[in-house]
């Protein structure tokens, strides 16, 4: 009698199954955020042999092999060591973490998960940063390609990092040849986050800066770990932005979200926006609203040829940030307290806006004439 085929035998006894040939992946930044989803996703892979998780504290996967350390460790090299592939998101991009401290634990950190992932022999690094680096700018296409020249500036929250962190990626197989740098750049994303263009739909009226073209495109966190998956999976790689198919106009987001406008001057918007962030009063510089004012929608053509589709649409997507912000109160980014917002949220956000400016010039008249 002959013996039965191979692929039988492997059925009837699980422990002869060959084993998974994919990837050994890690992932920094592993414990919470995106990073704690895509370490989930990827354990759940039948395409990855294993995952390796780092952070400063264990997270939630059972099925990872975890390291708990900074990742501006120089130790972390060693802990690579056997991965074929790192996804890098220990980002900090806190609205309220010192600027400073912010920029030195991004910046130093992805130097060294890049320079550590060279010695270790990793062949590819995954970097995500944000659609933000292409910058807000009133003359951009809509939707920009991806090749598209990064004009963002260091004004808005992070965003300084960010295009750091692009040049670090840039330079990076120049430094260590043979290891190849693929950068993730999500859209507005959503799904547990908050950031300057999440908190803007807390505020009791949508601040709309006169004259100006806002353009929306939301990419939920979902979304993103697939794509993640695919750049892990070397589906797609170079440079790629990840979000919604389309966008929305301003005054569609207003009519689905049934919050109305404020509109004010830009010169009124923005200098107050500046004086408030100065004093401390909030924590967004007035950078961030130029995101809000201009468009900077991109194409995801490079994931779409690689045969990706979001599973979210921006109006879906906004659905979920309305729910996620429900009860929240914001007033020019900073988040209020139950009695702060029953107090300012008759008047709406920019009525505090421009209310806390004019009090800033009273003090500073009042200084003057002492």
């Amino acid at each position: 009698m002959s013996s039965p085929d191979p692929q039988v035998r492997a059925a009837r006894n699980p422990s002869t199954s060959p084993a998974v040939r994919g990837p050994v992946v890690a992932v920094t930044g592993a414990a919470s955020g995106v990073g704690a989803l895509l370490t989930e996703r990827l354990a759940a892979s039948e395409e990855i042999r294993q995952v390796i998780a780092i952070d400063e504290r264990r997270g939630p996967c059972a099925d990872a092999q975890w390291h708990i350390l900074d990742v501006r460790d120089p130790a972390i090299a060693e802990k690579l060591r056997g991965a074929d592939v790192v996804v890098h998101l220990a980002l900090d991009l806190d609205l309220e973490t010192d600027p400073a401290a912010r920029t030195a634990y991004n910046v130093r950190g992805t130097q060294t998960v890049l320079t550590a992932a060279a010695a270790a022999g990793v062949h590819r690094v995954v970097l995500c940063t944000s659609s933000m680096v292409y910058g807000a700018l009133p003359d951009n296409e809509l939707p920009l390609s991806e090749d598209a020249e990064l004009r963002a500036t260091a004004e808005a929250t992070g965003v300084g990092d960010l295009l750091e962190i692009e040049r670090l990626a840039r330079r990076a197989p120049r430094a260590h040849p043979g290891l190849n740098v693929t950068v993730v750049r999500p859209a507005v994303l959503v799904g547990g986050t908050d950031t300057a263009l999440t908190r803007y739909f807390e505020s009791p009226r949508l601040l709309v800066v006169a004259g100006s073209r806002p353009a929306w495109q939301f990419c939920h966190v979902e979304d993103l770990c697939s794509a993640l998956e695919y750049a892990v999976l070397e589906k797609v790689d170079g440079e790629l932005a990840v979000g919604c198919d389309g966008w929305l106009e301003q005054e569609e987001v207003e009519e689905l979200s049934g919050i109305r406008r404020m509109e004010l001057p830009s010169a009124v918007a923005l200098g107050a926006a500046a004086r408030l962030h100065r004093i401390g009063l909030t924590p967004s510089p007035a950078g961030d609203l130029a995101y809000t004012m201009y468009p900077w929608v991109v194409s995801v053509s490079r994931l779409h040829d690689a045969g990706w589709r979001p599973q979210w649409t921006n109006e879906e997507v906004l659905a979920e940030l309305l729910e996620e912000v429900s009860g929240r109160h914001t007033v020019a980014g900073r988040r209020l307290g139950r009695k702060d917002a029953t107090a300012a949220g008759a008047a709406g956000a920019t009525v505090a806006l421009l209310g806390a400016a004019a009090v800033v010039r009273r003090a500073r008249k009042a200084r003057r004439r002492i």
